[in-house]
């Protein structure tokens, strides 16, 4: 989904799309990948698997997490930034793969924004809770960076009324479709359904807190 949206924004294809159906040809000149520095902040499971696709793209990877995360970068063969301000300020793409806690919940400033260069694309489909508040329409007026692509919202469903963002020509924004394939929902509730099955057998499985099976109110019910 990621790559999806980057490609979509870089090429310009929504906007190229709505020229063509309104008689229009080749409105614009797009960018291509190759060579521009990739930057993964938050280098997780996700954020792994996005740096190989970079890979694949040809682009050089930056990485800004945290320590343990740097350094397991360092060992997949990817660069860390030396600090987080040089991780804006370098990047052409930053893409945000962080689990939305109390310590991540606005961790991108809008002076974190302000450094990036005008023709970097920043790219949110994590959660919108790790941007500032309001700070990327700001930014984005401001021309830094100079687009973003977004598939997630503080207050969903959202509308073009309550959101600024959907009404910005260098956006591109889905409405958090990131994970909703068929192929996906099959699995989830296949996986939902199978373990409520393993419960009704007596045979829970995926608990998080295995030691509550030993309660005796507990056992008794699987009993």
């Amino acid at each position: 989904m990621t790559w999806g949206l980057v490609l979509a924004a870089t090429r310009q294809i929504p906007q190229q799309m709505a020229a063509l159906k309104a008689g229009k040809w080749q409105i614009g000149v797009g960018q291509s990948l190759r060579g521009k520095v990739l930057g993964i902040f938050g280098y997780g499971r996700i954020g792994r698997v996005v740096a190989r696709y970079g890979d694949c793209f040809g682009m050089p990877v930056l990485v800004w997490s945290r320590r343990g995360s740097l350094e397991q970068a360092g060992r997949d063969g990817y660069r860390a930034a030396s600090s987080k301000q040089a991780f804006f300020e370098e990047c052409d793409i930053v893409s945000l793969h962080l689990r939305l806690v109390p310590a991540t919940r606005g961790i991108v400033t809008g002076h974190d924004l302000s450094l990036m260069k005008p023709t970097a694309l920043l790219v949110n489909t994590s959660r919108a809770g790790l941007i500032e508040p309001g700070a990327l329409a700001e930014a984005l007026r401001c021309g830094r960076p100079g687009a973003a692509v977004i598939d997630v919202y503080e207050a969903e469903p959202v509308s073009s009324e309550s959101n600024p963002l959907l009404s910005m020509e260098n956006v591109v924004c889905t409405p958090h479709i990131g994970y909703v394939t068929r192929e996906e929902y099959e699995l989830q509730f296949g996986e939902i359904f199978d373990q409520i099955l393993a419960f009704d057998a007596a045979t829970p499985t995926n608990v998080v807190n295995p030691e509550v099976l030993q309660h005796p109110r507990v056992a008794a019910v699987l009993q």
